[in-house]
């Protein structure tokens, strides 16, 4: 129950990693479905978005003792990939609004609400939230501890599920009633994973879904 060996135990630490999760997207909703903004709902989301990103940083940090890294590709030690992926998405994030703009695919539901309730502070709770703290609390659940326990074995057969799977699971994460977007998700989230099997750093996952995220919410 005490390593990443153990199923029963890996199973019971997913679901309070999961659990943690839906709390802090739970806050988020709670402060995105009011007008105005209220101060005590942001002091909400952030202790429990804190509270839940440092536990999760500290139990993975805490679980990579037990895992032997042949290679950790520091977060720009490949400046070139990283400028790639970076262009990569800014480009992709553009043709997705552009096919938004002509209602080609559905609008993603928090630019739905922030039309609802347009206003300067909720555009950076915006920011904050989806752009943010909720990419990298996804990037955890849909990435880091995925592999640490589902996939480790050093193969392209578990590489290739293991990308699939996580593709699959970020889009879950960020579920939206739409299919296109479903898949749209599912590209990003695989992309990611690929990333962090590539630079075996959980920075690189965690900083491609901070600029998608951030990208989706400028371009309300």
């Amino acid at each position: 129950m005490n390593t990443p060996e153990s199923r029963e135990g890996n199973l019971f630490r997913y679901a309070v990693y999961v659990i943690g999760y839906l709390m802090a997207i739970g806050v988020v909703k709670l402060v995105t479905n009011k007008a105005p903004l209220h101060i005590w709902d942001l002091i909400l989301f952030l202790l429990i978005a804190v509270m839940v990103l440092l536990f999760y940083i500290y139990r993975f940090n805490r679980e990579q003792r037990f895992f032997e890294r042949l290679f950790s590709l520091p977060w720009l030690g490949d400046f070139g990939l990283t400028v790639g992926l970076t262009l990569a998405i800014t480009a992709t994030k553009i043709m997705v609004m552009y096919l938004q703009s002509y209602n080609r695919i559905s609008w993603y539901g928090f630019q739905i609400t922030y039309l609802k309730h347009e206003s300067t502070h909720m555009f950076w709770f915006l920011i904050l939230a989806y752009g943010i703290v909720l990419p990298i609390l996804q990037e955890f659940l849909a990435t880091g501890f995925l592999f640490n326990y589902m996939f480790r074995k050093n193969t392209v057969a578990t590489a290739i599920a293991g990308i699939i799977t996580s593709g699959i699971l970020f889009s879950i994460l960020n579920f939206q009633a739409s299919l296109p977007l479903l898949v749209i998700n599912a590209c990003y989230g695989m992309l990611f994973a690929w990333s962090y099997l590539y630079t075996q750093t959980l920075w690189m996952p965690v900083y491609l879904a901070v600029v998608a995220g951030v990208i989706t919410v400028i371009m309300i």
